[in-house]
């Protein structure tokens, strides 16, 4: 079979903090947030497929196209946020991310998975820490990479 057009399927599961991870980020505060980052980024050509989080960090399912730069898609996607919050003073203090990020490939078939996993924040964090949880992470990924 003869393709007609180029196809990219290139899925990012990423996560980032809050400044010293503080837990800003309260139940309301996520809703309208979330909401508007999606609105936001989609209009900038940032597909979202899903995010959620809890009060210190955030995870996100991102759609990239060729074209996009990981790292510029995070700077743009995490000063969309730290923008609007501030703008519209909805924190006492300012709002500021941790400069760093974390970044996930996830195959075509992993994306449901991932995105119970994202959903399900609130629960799998009322007994994980942010730290177990990137353990987890990187000690995946330290296994993957034996076998390469």
């Amino acid at each position: 079979m003869a393709f007609s057009s180029s196809r990219s399927f290139l899925f990012v599961h990423t996560i980032w903090a809050t400044a010293n991870r503080e837990p800003l980020l309260t139940k309301p505060l996520r809703a309208v947030l979330f909401s508007h980052i999606q609105k936001h980024a989609g209009e900038k050509g940032i597909q979202i497929l899903g995010m959620n989080g809890v009060e210190d960090h955030v995870h996100c399912l991102f759609q990239l196209l060729p074209t996009q730069n990981l790292v510029q898609v995070m700077k743009t996607v995490k000063a969309l946020c730290a923008d609007w919050i501030n703008t519209t003073q909805l924190l006492k203090a300012p709002f500021e991310w941790e400069e760093w990020f974390a970044a996930y490939t996830v195959s075509p078939s992993g994306i449901k998975p991932i995105l119970d996993f994202i959903a399900k924040q609130e629960e799998h964090h009322a007994t994980r820490t942010l730290d177990n949880e990137l353990e987890v992470f990187d000690i995946m990924e330290a296994d993957i990479k034996q076998y390469s």
